[in-house]
């Protein structure tokens, strides 16, 4: 389990452009990752809709956002053109991400107990240590929550340049 504090894992995904994202590449800015379970579901839908919504005010913070689930690359794009999203989406097809930040769990559903991606987010500081960890227990609102820590984060932290 990971916590706040240490160092973030580091790995590669590819991006919806297709191009590679590797975390430790990312250093000098902050990166808030927000781990979801599938393209194309209600939950999945209205969360990066509302991350979409709130994009310019972490890019405005200097912060890079970034949506990882194990879907395709070619998943991605679809889902960004079917809801005009434009939130930046990680394939991790692999769960190689997933899993190194812990969040491939054992769920259980209607009586039914399955492995899967559990909705949590991850303010990651520009030198790599993780600085908030937040599971989306309502979805609603997370990407809200995010950016609040973000900015009280960026408050407090003469490394990301920036300042509320």
């Amino acid at each position: 389990m990971l916590v706040e504090g240490e160092m973030a894992p580091d790995f590669t995904v590819t991006l919806d452009d297709g191009s590679a994202f590797t975390l430790s590449k990312a250093r000098g800015h902050p990166v808030v990752l927000y781990f979801y379970p599938e393209d194309g579901t209600t939950g999945c839908t209205t969360q990066a809709q509302e991350f979409s919504l709130v994009k310019p005010a972490f890019e405005a913070l200097k912060a890079r956002l970034i949506g990882v689930s194990p879907d395709s690359v070619e998943d991605h794009r679809k889902f960004k053109a079917k809801y005009g999203l434009t939130v930046q989406l990680a394939a991790d097809p692999d769960r190689l991400a997933t899993e190194a930040f812990g969040v491939w769990q054992l769920k259980k559903l209607y009586g039914r107990e399955f492995m899967g991606v559990v909705r949590t987010s991850f303010l990651i500081e520009a030198d790599g240590r993780l600085v908030k960890i937040l599971r989306a227990t309502r979805i609603a609102g997370h990407a809200q929550k995010m950016l609040e820590a973000l900015e009280a984060h960026v408050g407090t932290s003469p490394k990301t340049g920036a300042s509320n």
